[in-house]
């Protein structure tokens, strides 16, 4: 079901300093999602979202609200898109409400992060080399290299192959693209094979970066549906969390320091940075009296 709202404030400010993203701003265009991502931490009691892959909420005056908010602000900053839904999921196809917001946004000269899982980016591809000449990135999750395994995990969610293929084309553009491998599902995607496939196809695909964080959060309602699904898709492996991590609500996989060890040595030798490269203001050159 998709329902219409109105946003009061479209544009929030991030806690800084941001050390994984580099974000100044934070929005959200859309409440709730489409891919329905069986460990989505957006199901958390205190995000207040109801019926969070049942129905979405479409921000409709966010356009002219992003106008109005842009053209106050005095100081230009990263805008994160992305980081409670996907902005591009199936509904943005017709909505067209993360296009026309990129639109604006390359107006006003700002820069841009996105996350995403879905290659729909490609339709902005366009727009977002006008924001490039300010600063551009899109990073795509990818959490395994395979197309079943993800679409067992990540259902609602366009192939882990086609987010591959999206990277080669902005990077090909001159447009930064990198990976966000998070979250990495325990006894799940945690092998070494699974690693190093991600990276090996990144690297094919002309990726500038790969941000990882091994492991899951696991909280409230989001672990009571990421458990019902465990026990639907991957039987006996509830017990098997619940006897390794209790009540945690952060968690790591159990081999951790050994994938981010072999992690690291793969994206050395490939070239693939382990942090975003970042926004920069540009430095004010002060004028000479003679």
């Amino acid at each position: 079901m998709i329902k219409e709202i109105q946003a009061k404030v479209l544009l929030s400010h991030v806690k800084q300093p941001d050390t994984w993203f580099g974000l100044k701003y934070n929005m959200n265009l859309y409440r709730g999602c489409q891919h329905r991502c069986i460990y989505c931490d957006s199901r958390s009691e205190c995000y207040q979202i109801d019926n969070f892959d049942k129905e979405v909420l479409v921000k409709a005056n966010a356009i002219p609200l992003l106008r109005d908010e842009l053209s106050r602000k005095r100081v230009k900053g990263t805008i994160g898109l992305g980081s409670m839904n996907d902005l591009y999921m199936p509904l943005e196809k017709d909505v067209n409400l993360t296009g026309q917001a990129l639109g604006v946004i390359a107006e006003f000269g700002f820069p841009v992060h996105i996350i995403t899982k879905s290659d729909l980016v490609l339709r902005d591809l366009e727009t977002l080399k006008r924001i490039r000449e300010t600063f551009a990135t899109v990073s795509f999750t990818i959490t395994t290299a395979d197309d079943a395994l993800g679409k067992k995990v990540e259902p609602g969610a366009p192939l882990v192959s086609k987010r591959f293929q999206a990277i080669k084309v902005l990077s090909d553009n001159g447009i930064q693209a990198g990976i966000t491998l998070m979250p990495v599902l325990p006894f799940i995607e945690d092998t070494e094979e699974n690693i190093t496939a991600i990276v090996e196809q990144a690297a094919a695909a002309g990726v500038h970066y790969i941000l990882p964080a091994l492991g899951m959060t696991l909280r409230d309602r989001q672990r009571a549906y990421y458990y019902n699904q465990l026990d639907r898709l991957f039987p006996s492996l509830r017990q098997r969390y619940q006897q390794t991590y209790g009540d945690r609500y952060s968690v790591d996989v159990p081999n951790a320091k050994q994938l981010y060890a072999l992690l690291g040595e793969l994206c050395e030798r490939y070239g693939i940075a382990m942090r975003i490269p970042m926004y920069k203001q540009p430095e004010v050159k002060q004028l000479s009296l003679f």
